[in-house]
């Protein structure tokens, strides 16, 4: 398939049919990479909280998920200064 390269605003660029970018699961962000003369676009695949488990695993392993402030409400208001 060809197409052009058009002006768009001080860069170019090259128009992708919507049915190529469907095909390819792209949607709004893309990944590009020159190898020799060829220009790669790949899609980014972003995965919200990617790799969080295996944080939080890591965290607890190394005894760094322990509350900073002690989890405790003084609903009688007795150890309160005012």
């Amino acid at each position: 398939m060809k197409s052009q390269v058009i002006p768009i605003g001080n860069s170019r660029g090259v128009r992708i049919p919507k049915a190529l970018l469907d095909l390819c699961h792209i949607r709004n962000t893309v990944n590009l990479t020159v190898k020799g003369e060829t220009i790669l676009i790949r899609p980014v695949k972003r995965h919200p909280r990617a790799g969080w488990e295996a944080a939080f695993r890591r965290m607890h392993e190394r005894g760094e998920d322990r509350l900073l402030i002690p989890d405790s409400l003084d609903l009688d208001f007795e150890s309160w200064e005012w």
